[in-house]
């Protein structure tokens, strides 16, 4: 199997290379070897349309997941067996792919395999964190505090995960509500005034004009107007599967007013997470830098904590490291960081963090209809300014004439 990587080598340089591999754990172990970190990976296809695929049966949804280790934990911490809480959440469950998938992680553990063993075989429903989580929760003979852990940690995830989205819907629809009104008064209306404006020899304004070539547009050439928007939504979804285009995505949303600060802030608060579940549960913390790595989606947040782990191998301070990367993290995290690491509390001060950052989040996400709500009132404004003059400027030289 081939996949193309985007890994940091000995000099900390960024490169793109395809790699032959087995699996994904062949992978890692296969850049480790050459002594390079890996950053992103994707498994390459003969064709870019094979990466359109429908999963038969349904996906299995963030709540779920979080629910599952929730109740599995609490069922583990009242004494039932791990086999027998499996065969009730099996029974409990409404997604037919998680009710199989649980029902096949029974199947593995009756056959002597352990939980996270069996876990690795669902790789798409079970991250690394979970997974990491469960293991060290098996070695250490507290299943039940690991599995409440991970839930806790994947709550607080999709909580802001969640605010975030809610805060952008209402924008959201204004701007389409917006666009459609657009569309169909350039479809239904421009052509009735445009054929009277023809008739009576007016000569028109370069707005009125750009406004008439527009509707002329959507109202003769509308199949070509679909078929450019479908490749367009095409495309971006495509480049999204890539590197490059994962890539400047990642740029983009650090660099949007509004949502810039909020994405930054959001990463603080789940890299913090994320580190101080895995360091509580008893993780070394060169693996739990790794898994964290794993954990986030930003490219750009994934080549901090891959530094992060080559410099916590040297022996360096973990607080100097973010504290380089100011521009990401704030300087509050690699501040207490430091105190952390100062005082014996990594993952204490690193939970601080996390919660900090999760109340600025929230507190940000219901502010961010109020800040974005006039934004959008001057966006109307123009647009319907713009028509508006458009279309009255020459009816007021008819009237003239007349």
């Amino acid at each position: 199997m081939k996949y193309k990587v985007t890994v940091i080598d000995a000099n900390h340089n960024t490169v793109e290379r395809s790699v032959e591999a087995d699996d994904k754990a062949a992978l890692f172990k296969q850049v480790k070897k050459d002594g390079e970190s890996l950053v992103t990976f994707e498994e390459e296809r003969v064709s870019p349309f094979s990466k359109l695929h429908i999963t038969i049966g349904g996906s299995v949804k963030m709540i779920e997941k979080i629910n599952f280790a929730r109740n599995l934990g609490a069922m583990l911490e009242a004494g039932l067996s791990l086999s027998r809480a499996l065969n009730v959440m099996e029974r409990q469950g409404k997604n037919k792919k998680f009710k199989q998938i649980i029902h096949d992680l029974n199947t593995y553990i009756s056959k002597g395999s352990s939980f996270h063993d069996a876990m690795l075989h669902f790789p798409d429903v079970f991250t690394t964190l979970f997974i990491s989580m469960v293991r060290v929760g098996e070695e250490s003979g507290s299943m039940a505090e690991a599995l409440k852990g991970v839930a806790l940690q994947m709550e607080k995830t999709y909580t802001i995960q969640k605010k975030v989205k809610g805060a952008l819907i209402y924008p959201g629809i204004i701007l389409c509500v917006m666009i459609i009104i657009g569309i169909l008064m350039l479809i239904f209306v421009v052509p009735t005034l445009t054929g009277t404006f023809s008739s009576l020899g007016v000569s028109l304004p370069l707005s009125t004009q750009i406004i008439i070539d527009v509707s002329n547009v959507f109202s003769h050439h509308y199949i070509l107007l679909v078929v450019g928007i479908v490749v367009v939504i095409a495309g971006f979804s495509l480049g999204m599967k890539t590197v490059k285009g994962k890539r400047a995505f990642d740029f983009m949303t650090l660099h949007l007013p509004i949502i810039a600060p909020l994405v930054k802030e959001t990463y603080a608060a789940r890299t913090a997470r994320t580190l101080s579940a895995l360091l509580s549960a008893g993780v070394d913390l060169v693996l739990a830098t790794q898994i964290t790595a794993e954990v986030l989606e930003n490219s750009y947040f994934k080549e901090v904590l891959v530094e992060t782990e080559s410099h916590i191998q040297k022996g360096e301070s973990i607080g100097t490291i973010f504290a380089a990367h100011d521009k990401l993290f704030p300087p509050f995290v690699s501040e207490m960081i430091s105190v952390g690491e100062e005082t014996g509390k990594l993952a204490v001060m690193l939970l601080g963090v996390a919660v900090f950052y999760e109340s600025e989040v929230e507190q940000k996400t219901k502010d961010l209809s109020t800040v974005i709500e006039p934004v959008l009132m001057v966006i109307i404004g123009a647009a319907v300014g713009f028509f508006a003059i458009s279309i009255i400027t020459p009816t007021y030289t008819v009237l003239n004439n007349i």
